[in-house]
């Protein structure tokens, strides 16, 4: 698999193409749909919002959508979503504002206008630094005793694994971890060594 990439935080360009206007906005996946809908109120006179995302679902399958919002069927949301995944980025949305300008593209205009703006927008990202690697999170549930609860916290913190839920228990303390596979793999090592 390619090496992926996701956005750290949203990023806007403006791309003009026979006095249409396309503001183009690559934000993350999460909150997309919200999104979107605080983008049509802001653009209320705009007259289509174009989307693409692509994203993992719970099996860890990339699972992609797109919306030509009005436009000729393929010439807006299909041809976002491949420039998507030509600069392999998941985790994502995309939305392209277009103010139409009074003149009409053709099919192949609108193709080349959206792909264009899509293009550029990640161009920016990629600028600003605002695309990061995708790094797989593995998560685990482990149970240790409360004498080494406080250095199972600092290491946790040197293998940078999260801790994303503690229950404190009659018998221990029950913590839910999220890391890489590999800091995670290397810091249960270390608790076992801590253990045994």
């Amino acid at each position: 698999m390619a090496k992926l990439y996701y956005p750290l935080e949203a990023v806007e360009s403006r791309f003009e193409a026979k006095g249409s206007e396309f503001i183009s906005h690559l934000v993350a996946l999460e909150g997309f749909g919200d999104f979107v809908a605080q983008m049509r109120l802001k653009h209320f006179k705009a007259v289509h919002f174009v989307t693409s995302s692509r994203g993992f679902n719970a099996q860890g399958q990339i699972e992609e959508s797109f919306s030509d919002d009005g436009e000729p069927k393929g010439t807006s949301g299909m041809p976002t979503l491949k420039v998507l995944r030509g600069f392999d980025l998941i985790e994502c949305g995309l939305l392209v504002v277009r103010y139409f300008g009074g003149v009409k593209l053709g099919t192949g205009g609108l193709v080349r206008a959206y792909t264009q703006s899509a293009k550029e927008v990640i161009a920016k990202a990629q600028e600003q630094g605002a695309l990061q690697a995708y790094i797989p999170k593995d998560s685990r549930t482990i149970q240790i005793p409360f004498a080494v609860f406080s250095q199972v916290e600092y290491l946790a913190k040197k293998f940078e694994v999260g801790i994303s839920q503690k229950e404190f228990l009659e018998n221990g303390v029950h913590l839910k971890l999220e890391a890489s596979f590999e800091n995670l793999q290397a810091f249960l090592e270390k608790i076992e060594s801590l253990l045994y």
